[in-house]
């Protein structure tokens, strides 16, 4: 009996533990199955209100107006408008605010990095390349087809200069536009080119150091990587310095002979950085203080240009919010965004294009901020045309679209049928019924257009 005993009792034991590891391996199957998203939690009211106000300016409901019909989530209906996807990518829009092509370091070409950017889910691709925004109308194109959405962009190269006596500094400032372009394009695009021209001197400047330095690096080398017309930088001499083979890689290169104030590190012909946030505002743009945590004396700087109009700093990284700089960021009343720094060159040590997460609080501030801005902007490109149709401001209305808009799905008669076109793709319903944008629609229905897209004065009797 007592044998009996002991073996009921071992039965029940292993009965219980039996149960115990049924219970476990079902909890355990629960857990994964909440981190695959099973226990995904629900917005929050201040998040939902966030995502709508976001997905209307993404998503614009211009596509219940076409005619144009597809099969697929992400049709395209126009340049700058998006149709809503549908199932589980439904409640979630990617941004990505920081990327470069071919028409500086980066090395995609616009097509390719938009191809690529739309793989990963994005849906808002800034395109912010170094010193130039000569890529924005191949990107717009391609953009088109993948139903994307681009935010015109450009990475301004800049330097600091202390007020005390510590060394100059070199700062980027990123700045975003509208659709429709910086409002003063001429302006920018000659501040640009000087920095530009700088960035050949200081490349051939940083070959020649390098000579010095017993590597007989070739200045043809440098200027084929970087491809006709685009302004060498620090990325194309270490590029042909790896494959020249005078270092290993990139990082080498960098940490050898080109970081600031390195052997061979120069400088060009960058402006202040406060120059440049000042010519972003007047320019109707957003200016964005890049990569914050590669600064030897961040907070100086942020406070300094904090005070000549910088709308935020860069926050958010592929690894997560930096805390420290999310801190700066409060303190002074600026927005928190990110992006990847997208280059296309490969390895471990880069961020994807759309790897950086950012909340829908963050994009909804941003889109809070930047859409006034933005509306202004393509108010004074158009009232431009308005009280001169002439075919230098109609080429500044159609800059980055010039076919679509003029080619659009109807013919454009007289300058009203061209401003409901823009608006059409730029703003959003409740933007375009603005008492300015009226005002503007009176004057240029006495404006008509040819077929060449000449604009021709109406007479009124």
């Amino acid at each position: 009996m007592v044998g009996d005993a002991h073996v009921l009792h071992s039965t029940l034991n292993n009965s219980s533990n039996n149960n115990s590891n049924c219970n476990k391996k079902a909890k355990d199957k629960k857990n994964k199955k909440k981190k695959r998203g099973g226990g995904k939690k629900k917005m929050t009211i201040e998040q939902s209100i966030a995502f709508k106000s976001v997905s209307e300016w993404v998503f614009s409901d211009q596509y219940h107006n076409s005619n144009t019909s597809c099969s697929s989530a992400s049709c395209v209906i126009d340049d700058f408008v998006v149709q809503k996807p549908l199932g589980r990518a439904a409640d979630k829009v990617v941004f990505e605010l920081h990327s470069h092509s071919k028409f500086s370091d980066g090395y995609l070409s616009p097509s390719k990095l938009v191809e690529r950017a739309h793989g990963n889910g994005v849906k808002v691709l800034a395109l912010t390349d170094h010193d130039t925004m000569s890529g924005i109308p191949e990107a717009i194109e391609a953009a088109r087809r993948f139903g994307m959405k681009i935010i015109p962009g450009v990475e301004i190269s800049t330097i600091f200069s202390p007020r005390g006596s510590e060394s100059e500094e070199p700062v980027h400032i990123l700045a975003y536009y509208s659709s429709c372009g910086p409002s003063r394009y001429e302006e920018l695009e000659d501040f640009l080119a000087n920095i530009r021209d700088g960035r050949f001197l200081r490349a051939k400047d940083m070959v020649l150091k390098l000579n010095k330095l017993k590597l007989p690096l070739k200045w043809e080398h440098v200027a084929r990587i970087a491809g006709k017309g685009v302004a060498p930088g620090r990325l194309h001499v270490a590029r042909a310095m790896v494959e020249a083979g005078y270092v290993e890689n990139l990082r080498q290169a960098f940490a050898r002979y080109l970081y600031d104030g390195g052997p061979a590190y120069a400088t060009g012909s960058e402006p202040l950085a406060e120059e440049a946030v000042q010519l972003i505002h007047k320019t109707g743009g957003l200016a964005v203080l890049a990569h914050p945590w590669a600064l030897k004396n961040p907070a100086a700087i942020i406070r300094r240009l904090k005070d000549v109009g910088l709308h935020g700093l860069e926050v958010y990284r592929s690894d997560g919010k930096l805390a420290a700089y999310s801190d700066l960021a409060d303190a002074h009343g600026l927005l928190k965004l990110g992006g990847s720094d997208f280059h296309g060159r490969g390895g471990h040590g880069e961020s994807e294009l759309g790897s950086v997460n950012l909340p829908v609080l963050v994009l909804n501030d941003f889109l809070k901020v930047a859409r006034p801005i933005w509306c202004g902007a393509i108010r004074e490109i158009i009232e431009s045309y308005a009280d001169e149709p002439s075919d230098l401001n109609l080429s500044r209305i159609t800059r980055f679209g010039r076919g679509r808009i003029l080619k659009g799905s109807y013919p454009l008669n007289c300058g009203q049928d061209l401003i409901e076109q823009c608006l059409s793709l730029w703003l959003t319903n409740e933007e375009r019924q603005s008492a300015e944008f009226e005002a503007i629609r009176l004057k240029l229905s006495h404006v008509s257009i040819n077929s060449g897209g000449i604009s021709v004065p109406v007479e009124i009797k």
